[in-house]
């Protein structure tokens, strides 16, 4: 009796490596990406409120700082639900702040007709903010 051993028999041996237990790196990245996310929201949820409540002043430093933290973190959410809610945010503060630009001499030469003109452009702006934070709420892209 011949004890020969095939080689294709060692090729069939396949070593399987159990993944610990606990959550995978990716679902960390986007719990942390969910958090970024709402403490933008929440810097823009501020400034938006305050542009619209007559008397109040919007700081423009929170919403600079919330614009660059969307900026900075914008690439680490490339490829998950969340990179829709950066841009969308991004794309509020730019758009919004282009409408004030333009709307600014309306403001310093007719003050009223300026003032509706950023109150609307306010609340747009807060409009914009609250979609977002409820497709967030959802773990859901947010679309235009």
């Amino acid at each position: 009796m011949n004890h020969h051993t095939d080689p294709q028999d060692e090729q069939d041996i396949i070593d399987v490596k159990a993944k610990p237990a606990g959550k995978r790196q990716d679902d960390r990245n986007e719990d942390g990406l969910k958090v970024l996310g709402w403490i933008s929201y929440g810097m823009h949820l501020v400034v938006a409120i305050a542009a619209v409540v007559p008397a109040a002043e919007p700081s423009l430093l929170l919403l600079l700082v919330a614009l660059v933290l969307d900026l900075v973190k914008q690439p680490d959410a490339a490829g998950t639900w969340q990179q829709s809610h950066f841009a969308w945010r991004i794309r509020s503060v730019v758009i919004a702040g282009l409408l004030y630009l333009v709307t600014a001499p309306l403001y310093l030469l007719l003050y009223f007709p300026g003032k509706v003109a950023w109150f609307f452009v306010s609340v747009w702006f807060l409009v914009r903010i609250v979609r977002g934070m409820i497709a967030m709420n959802q773990n859901r892209p947010i679309t235009p």
